[in-house]
C-alpha cells in the first residue's frame, strides 16, 4: 500500500506565487456529536456535502468532552458497510492539475487508511492509490495530486475498479474521502478532522 508523508506541526504551504492558493477548507461546526452527519455540520457554506454507500447512515460527526483538545470530526466506526464522504463547491469545478494538492488533519486505526476520492469532469468517480494509513494521534498530510494514481470507483458500492491512465482532473466536480472498508469501532475507524484543498478553480 502507497502512503504520503506526515506533514511536521505548523508547516505551513509555501508562499510562491506560481502554486495554487486555498481553494476551500473544512473544518466541521464545533457542535454535539451526532450519528448521521448532516449538512448541518458543515462549517463552510460554500460547500455542499454528499454520503455515499451503503453505510453512509452511519457516518457520524464526533467529539468527546475528554482530552480538553478532541477535534470536531467524521468518524467511520459505526459504519456496518464501505462508506465516503464527498464534498462540491457552489460557485464551480476545481482544476487539480499540476501543483494542486490536499492537505487534512486525521487518525486512522486499525488497518484502515483514507484515500482521496474525486469526480472527474466527464462524471466519473475515481480513488487514491496514495492512502494515509494508522496512527497513534492525530497528524497532517499532505497529497501530491500530480504523484497519485488512480483506481476507477463504483461509488454506489464504495468500492475500487480497474486503473485509470492519466484522468482529466481539470474540472474535478467534487472531492472527498473514504478508506474502503466497514468500521469495526475504535480499533479499526477512520477520523477526518479537517481538510484543505489547495487548487485553481477550473474554467
Amino acid at each position: 500500500m502507497a502512503a504520503v508523508a506526515a506533514v511536521g506541526a505548523g508547516q505551513d504551504r509555501p508562499k510562491e506565487t506560481n502554486r495554487p492558493g486555498l481553494l476551500f477548507r473544512e473544518d466541521w461546526k464545533e457542535t454535539e456529536a451526532e450519528l448521521p452527519i448532516t449538512a448541518e455540520h458543515l462549517a463552510n457554506p460554500d460547500l455542499v456535502m454528499t454520503l455515499h454507500g451503503p453505510g453512509k447512515g452511519s457516518i457520524k460527526k464526533s467529539h468527546h468532552d475528554k482530552p480538553a483538545d478532541d477535534p470536531f470530526y467524521v468518524w467511520s466506526g459505526e459504519c456496518r458497510a464501505n462508506w465516503a464522504v464527498s464534498l462540491r463547491r457552489k460557485a464551480s469545478s476545481m482544476d487539480l492539475r499540476g501543483q494542486a494538492k490536499v492537505r487534512w488533519r486525521s487518525m486512522q486505526s486499525g488497518f484502515r487508511a483514507l484515500r482521496l476520492i474525486v469526480q472527474a469532469g466527464d462524471g466519473g468517480w475515481l480513488v487514491s492509490d496514495l492512502a494515509d494509513g494508522p496512527s497513534r494521534d492525530w497528524r497532517v498530510t499532505e497529497f501530491n495530486i500530480a504523484d497519485i494514481h488512480w483506481r476507477r470507483l463504483d461509488l454506489a458500492r464504495v468500492v475500487e475498479g480497474a486503473w485509470v491512465e492519466n484522468p482529466d482532473l481539470s474540472k474535478v466536480r467534487e472531492i472527498g474521502f473514504t478508506d474502503l472498508m466497514p468500521g469495526g469501532s475504535s480499533p479499526a475507524s477512520s477520523r477526518l478532522d479537517w481538510i484543505e484543498v489547495w487548487a485553481r478553480q477550473a474554467e
